[in-house]
């Protein structure tokens, strides 16, 4: 739905720096139906009204033509987002995921698929969640590369209750700087009120965004790209991936400098810094400081003790001792789940692999020893009756293998 002479526009700005009509690229079939296809990619449980992936899927047409009236007229309405509580990784918490219709899901993706490109022309290179072509991984490549060059006081900042705090009015201001569209404009805040289903209680938020919805993370990034802006035009290096952010400096003078600055930059935002979990940290010293799973320290990266933690409990929850299936189907479960978190954190130091490598294959030992009615868990004579080849044969995944093959590839590419 972006023209030739719209991307221009994007390139060049448009006259007053304002986007006046969006509203037919937000309708448009096209539009809609590319929407459809990025929901029904991402799954996701159905919301207030019971419907599915399915069962939108098997009516996708009418429902696509009847979400284009609605939207072409001004009559749709958003349906509440259904709250569930899921565990919070590394604690014993519970924190709320709102979980939107499909229907929902598709406008916001269709929303979002309009207002993206415009502010992405505008988004400062410090910013790296949840935007095209970036992630995690580059956020912290910078965040060594920072290290490296001597920026080693950190300002550690903890945005509290980022989310459920962001201030309606505000977003509005910030979203109304760049649309004049009134049909769009009226859609965004219709989505920041939407109303929350928590079990038999329904009420209307007067603030935040709902964790989970589309649209909620280019909403979190446009309310805070005024920090980024204030933070970079003060010199100062920060990393932000959504709402957890770091600043790098080379003193401390400096750092306590990016703090002040950082703290009238949130309070304008109408947000608050976290008094205890915001500190300034020297990373050449002990303590450290974490972030996006990993932990800084002392020149080293290390997975955090909360992302280890996670990854137990991911591993516990298939490998229980009185775990009815058999061994290569509970491997075949297991790999995926080591994979993929080796995948993420295969940049930090083989001790740490060795170490989940053993402990896993323990699980796994005190499964068969339940089976031959022996208690305990699976070590000392068990390493012998069911050595590491016996589980490699099997098929399990191993950090430690995974970790040499993919250094002899880095070595052989030199």
């Amino acid at each position: 739905m972006w023209t030739e002479r719209m991307l221009t526009a994007l390139e060049n700005g448009v006259k007053g720096g304002k986007w006046f009509s969006l509203r037919d690229k937000l309708y448009a079939p096209k539009n809609l139906a590319a929407a459809w296809h990025r929901v029904r990619s991402n799954r996701g449980a159905a919301g207030v009204d019971g419907q599915g992936i399915e069962l939108f899927g098997a009516q996708a047409e009418k429902y696509l033509d009847e979400l284009h009236g609605a939207l072409k007229n001004g009559r749709y309405e958003p349906q509440p987002v259904l709250r569930r509580w899921i565990p919070k990784p590394g604690t014993t918490k519970l924190r709320p995921l709102g979980i939107p219709t499909v229907k929902d899901r598709v406008v916001q993706t269709a929303l979002r698929n309009v207002l993206e490109p415009i502010w992405e022309n505008q988004f400062v290179p410090q910013s790296y969640g949840f935007r095209p072509g970036r992630g995690c991984k580059d956020a912290l490549r910078r965040v060594d590369q920072l290290l490296t060059a001597g920026h080693v006081w950190v300002v550690d900042a903890d945005i509290q209750s980022f989310f459920d705090t962001i201030d309606h009015a505000v977003m509005m201001t910030e979203v109304e700087k760049v649309v004049s569209d009134g049909t769009v404009l009226d859609l965004v805040a219709r989505m920041l009120k939407q109303r929350v289903m928590d079990e038999m209680k329904t009420w209307r938020p007067e603030k935040g965004t709902p964790q989970g919805a589309v649209i909620s993370p280019l909403m979190a990034n446009i309310y805070l790209h005024p920090v980024d802006v204030a933070l970079a035009g003060e010199g100062f290096e920060v990393v932000r991936y959504a709402d957890d952010l770091v600043i790098l400096c080379r003193s401390e003078d400096d750092a306590r400098r990016a703090l002040d600055v950082l703290q009238r930059a949130m309070s304008e935002r109408k947000l608050t810094l976290h008094p205890e979990k915001t500190r300034l940290v020297d990373a050449t010293q002990p303590g450290g400081f974490d972030f996006l799973g990993y932990h800084f320290e002392c020149g080293r990266r290390t997975p955090r003790n909360k992302s280890i933690a996670k990854l137990r409990d991911n591993v516990r929850a298939r490998t229980r001792r009185n775990h009815g299936q058999n061994l290569e189907r509970i491997i075949a479960s297991l790999n995926p789940v080591l994979r993929g978190w080796f995948e993420y954190f295969k940049h930090t130091h083989l001790e740490v692999f060795v170490l989940i490598d053993a402990w896993v294959r323990m699980r796994l030992r005190s499964i068969l020893r339940r089976r031959r009615g022996q208690r305990g868990a699976g070590r000392g004579l068990s390493n012998i009756r069911w050595p590491n080849a016996f589980f490699a044969e099997l098929g399990l995944f191993t950090m430690t293998t995974a970790w040499a093959t993919a250094r002899q590839s880095r070595c052989g590419n030199h």
